[in-house]
């Protein structure tokens, strides 16, 4: 973290020991580079949240949401701050991690190379565009 506020690099640093078993597959295909060549991080810190994963050339937080994500209001207002923060947001299942992980991937380059640009909410994801790219 460049710049770093000691407390959220601690913080960021307890949260990667952390990480549940489709947080760590989806890291073994995300990190150094794997995925079509984009640098991803984890556990970077927005505002007062910390996203799963984050590609900063492509302003894209990905997050790997449980049952207990389903219809929450705080992962809404977490939405609204990062994509205020001018971060576009990616939720996707961690069943499908587990069970889809090509079908994952194709929707994460999908993002991060810019073809999925549009708000879109389905069953198994749901993106949010930075509000700044869709002024």
């Amino acid at each position: 973290m460049r710049g770093g506020n000691e407390p959220k690099v601690a913080r960021a640093r307890e949260l990667r020991k952390i990480e549940n078993d489709a947080e760590e597959k989806l890291w073994h295909e995300l990190r150094g580079r794997r995925l079509n060549g984009h640098k991803f991080i984890r556990q970077l810190p927005i505002g007062p949240y910390f996203a799963d994963f984050a590609c900063r050339e492509a302003n894209l937080v990905v997050e790997v949401d449980g049952s207990q994500h389903a219809g929450g209001s705080r992962d809404r207002y977490r939405d609204e701050t990062m994509n205020a923060n001018g971060w576009s947001v990616l939720r996707i299942w961690h069943a499908d991690v587990l069970s889809g992980r090509k079908s994952v991937l194709e929707t994460i380059v999908a993002a991060v190379d810019g073809r999925l640009n549009k708000k879109m909410i389905g069953i198994d994801a749901k993106f949010l565009p930075s509000i700044l790219e869709t002024r």
